[in-house]
């Protein structure tokens, strides 16, 4: 079993453009530093968007060096990036955005969302990438909600939708560099279940909604990050009420973080060749 080594909490809100307001979990220059392959998680909580007709969200910008997963709970999002994707994705969509060698991208509310209004709540989880890799062709994909597994977990415990990784069998749609597994775990009240996670893995869960106990030792609220030990194959969660649970695991990957900003590379050097080649447009536009 994987030891808990602590909980975390950061309840500090800011807004990302307008359309957004997050509170930072972690990021590459704290605990992801830790927790590698994952950098940075933006917890969007339920905000209530009144109805509106200007765009709401975050206008182009640019990103190299990892990929960027956005997990939909409510709303709807719209997405442009200059490789050519982009798409709207809703309640209980994913989208998977790679980076890599350099890519210019915005995110907007939809403009169906901006005209009833309604509840958004999001996270998104930033994804390392081998040194290998970091130069290597941008992509995007989009994981609808019916391309997502959603296996009941034993004992009408709850279900687990896989959107990258492996659980029972069933396999998530994500594609990957490296081995991820990515669970959004629903867990009904008084139930618990074991979650099976390679040993050697990195582990942390995100308690998003509800009250669970860990291992059977320790308690954990609404928001709290809980951050394991690498040994060990497997977590037992028990659900004191109803949980929506965000659980992360990853193969370490071990080579040196070098961040600002938008930009996670593996030298300074490379961080500011990533500014000149933006500076320069050598990272594309998005398409009108």
């Amino acid at each position: 079993m994987k030891k808990l080594l602590h909980i975390h909490q950061n309840l500090k809100t800011h807004w990302v453009g307008d359309g957004f307001p997050v509170r930072s979990v972690f990021d590459y220059n704290g605990l992801g530093r830790e927790l590698s392959p994952f950098l940075l998680l933006d917890h969007a909580a339920p905000t209530m968007f009144p109805p509106g007709e200007g765009r709401r969200g975050v206008g182009a910008h640019p990103h190299r060096g990892f990929e960027t997963v956005t997990v939909v709970y409510q709303g709807e999002l719209e997405h442009r990036d200059s490789s050519g994707g982009g798409g709207r994705i809703g309640t209980g969509d994913v989208q998977w955005m790679t980076a890599a060698g350099g890519i210019i991208h915005e995110e907007f509310h939809s403009q169906e969302f901006t005209r009833k209004g309604g509840m958004l709540e999001m996270v998104q989880l930033w994804v390392n990438l081998p040194a290998k890799h970091k130069n290597a062709k941008p992509g995007y994909q989009t994981l609808l909600k019916a391309q997502i597994p959603n296996v009941p977990l034993p004992d009408g415990t709850g279900h687990a939708r896989i959107i990258a990784g492996e659980y029972a069998g069933h396999k998530g749609p994500a594609r990957t560099f490296t081995r991820i597994n990515l669970w959004d775990v629903n867990l009904r009240s008084g139930k618990s279940t074991e979650l099976p996670l390679p040993n050697g893995d990195t582990a942390a869960i995100l308690t998003l909604h509800g009250d669970i106990l860990v291992n059977n030792d320790r308690d954990a609220g609404e928001g709290s990050l809980l951050v394991f030990n690498r040994d060990g194959d497997g977590i037992t969660v028990k659900a004191k009420s109803d949980a929506t649970l965000l659980v992360m695991a990853g193969e370490p990957i071990s080579e040196p973080i070098v961040g600002e900003g938008p930009f996670v590379m593996n030298t300074k050097a490379e961080i500011q060749q990533a500014y000149e080649d933006y500076e320069l447009d050598r990272m594309g536009t998005i398409p009108s």
